[in-house]
């Protein structure tokens, strides 16, 4: 039994959002002959949420859709009104559009509540619920664009045990944690308490409860930062399910949806749902592009909102704007064709390459090799990893390494299993960016050769003779990997992605082994 003041099951977006594109951005003709059945399986448990008239926009089929997906933070013994969304996301669904994208609205945003004044905009769901959210959002986003009405098509509201149940369904997540994620309530007074977690950083396979504790974790970051960590799990999570999966698992995943949330009347009748299985089908091979909601952080202010965040009319703007005219991450530059080089040429060079320093101040980088060298010996030394370590002999101006600790060590050296059980050696280095606002980097390595993250398409880049793969989050790197005969490596840049694309590419150019030149 839970105790008085522990967390529940908050309801939380990220829930709403996995199962939602799981379960509809896959589906083709094979779902549409069943949308009946489709329909009765996602009618939730209780009756549909009421909204005022014009709240929610009815779309016409085969029109874009937004869906505004929300979770509240009711805690055990409190009241209907003291929960506050927890999340608020958007999601766009518009087959005229390259990529299907996906927004995180900050909950300690200030901005008018209708019939309530100014406060952060999480308290709207505990003054009017869904549909006081739906409104106080639309007003948000319509004011920022001069007066364009926004509309929201759908609004959900996703429970955490649905989001739990999803992820065990699907047989987990590959994910890639860029830090340690650590709470314990040992010692701690009641009032200090929240709920404890214990996640190692690198890449690893996260089910269940470990998943959900993941992306929900908050305690000393920011709503941004945990907005992009939530975006970044569904991604892995989009890219990691197959389609003829789906198709065979669509009813109890709907089923789950059903029992896990509250929505609007459209989004569970015949045609609403026959609508938004059509616009999937279309969406289905889009990929998924992240838009950064505009924030300024505030540290507290006479009207007693303590620490909250700002952001002008015309950044929001900017944001609508790009959320509804989402493109996909940068595809490869085209190349022409390339003058034969002479062996020779290469082999000089390759030579001048070696003896030539490299001068990191271009890339906005420091060379500390000798921080790198003094964190990997100890590792080295004990000789139990079966494939080379490489470290990035650079970091960027304001980086450090965590302190290594026996129960968080630094380099971490682990084992990974992939879906056939197979273990694989794996490290991993963090690197911490900016602490205060949750941001840190990390070079990972592994034997296993075809890790998840590293599917699909990407870009390539020649450098000190290793082909590197870049892929794209938008114009920003979000990994820079290489692969040699024993291992793959990549560096990985901040859930916020605040490295540059020079920084990354330095970052991946500096990798090196202990003892090399």
């Amino acid at each position: 039994m839970p105790r008085a003041g522990a967390p529940l099951y908050k309801r939380f977006a990220i829930a709403g959002a996995l199962i939602f594109f799981l379960t509809t951005g896959a589906v083709a003709t094979a779902a549409l002959l069943e949308v009946k059945q489709l329909a009765k399986n996602l009618t939730p448990i209780g009756p549909p949420v009421k909204f005022e008239p014009d709240v929610i926009t009815k779309a016409d089929a085969g029109q874009p859709q937004t869906i505004l997906l929300i979770g509240s933070d009711k805690r055990f013994g409190a009241g209907k009104g003291d929960a506050r969304s927890d999340t608020m996301m958007l999601v766009r669904l518009d087959p005229d559009q390259a990529a299907t994208a996906v927004m995180s609205i900050p909950r300690d945003l200030v901005t008018a509540i209708p019939g309530y004044g100014t406060e952060k905009i999480n308290a709207a769901y505990s003054h009017g619920g869904l549909n006081l959210t739906v409104k106080t959002v639309k007003q948000l986003l319509t004011a920022a664009g001069a007066g364009e009405p926004f509309k929201i098509n759908h609004a959900i509201g996703v429970s955490f045990k649905g989001f739990r149940k999803v992820v065990n369904f699907l047989d987990c997540v590959y994910t890639d944690v860029d830090r340690r994620y650590y709470h314990s309530n040992a010692g701690l007074p009641p009032s200090a308490q929240y709920a404890e977690i214990d996640i190692q950083p690198g890449y690893q396979r996260l089910c269940g409860q470990r998943a959900l504790d993941y992306v929900r974790f908050r305690h000393a970051d920011s709503d941004l930062v945990r907005a992009a960590r939530q975006q970044d799990f569904l991604r892995q999570a989009k890219d990691q399910i197959g389609t003829s999966r789906l198709l065979d698992d669509l009813n109890p995943l709907t089923k789950i949806f059903g029992q896990s949330t509250e929505s609007d009347r459209n989004l569970t009748s015949v045609p609403g749902i026959l609508r938004i299985l059509k616009l999937a089908a279309y969406s289905a091979g889009h990929p998924v592009r992240e838009i950064q909601f505009p924030a300024t952080f505030v540290d507290g202010d006479p009207r007693g909102l303590g620490s909250y965040i700002t952001a002008t009319p015309d950044e929001i703007a900017r944001a609508v704007d790009e959320f509804l005219h989402a493109k996909p991450e940068s595809k490869p530059r085209a190349t022409g064709p390339k003058k034969p080089v002479s062996a020779a040429t290469k082999r000089q060079v390759r030579k001048s390459a070696r003896k030539a320093p490299t001068s990191y101040a271009k890339y906005d980088l420091v060379l500390n090799r000798r921080l790198g060298e003094d964190l990997v010996a100890p590792v080295e030394a004990k000789g139990k990893l079966r494939f080379p370590l490489y470290f990035a002999k650079a970091m960027t101006p304001s980086g450090r390494y965590p302190t290594s600790t026996p129960n968080a060590p630094m380099p971490r050296v682990y084992t990974i299993r992939d879906r056939a059980d197979k273990p694989h050696q794996a490290y991993r280095i963090v690197v911490t960016h900016n602490e205060a606002e949750g941001q840190y980097y990390g070079v990972q390595g592994t034997t296993w050769k075809n890790p998840p993250i590293l599917d699909g398409g990407s870009q390539t880049l020649r450098m000190r003779g290793r082909t590197y793969e870049l892929r794209y989050d938008g114009k920003r790197l979000r990994t820079i990997a290489w692969r040699t005969s024993k291992a793959t490596y990549w560096v990985s840049n901040t859930l916020s992605l605040k490295l540059s694309n020079m920084q990354m590419r330095g970052l991946a150019r500096s990798l090196t082994k202990l003892g090399d030149p």
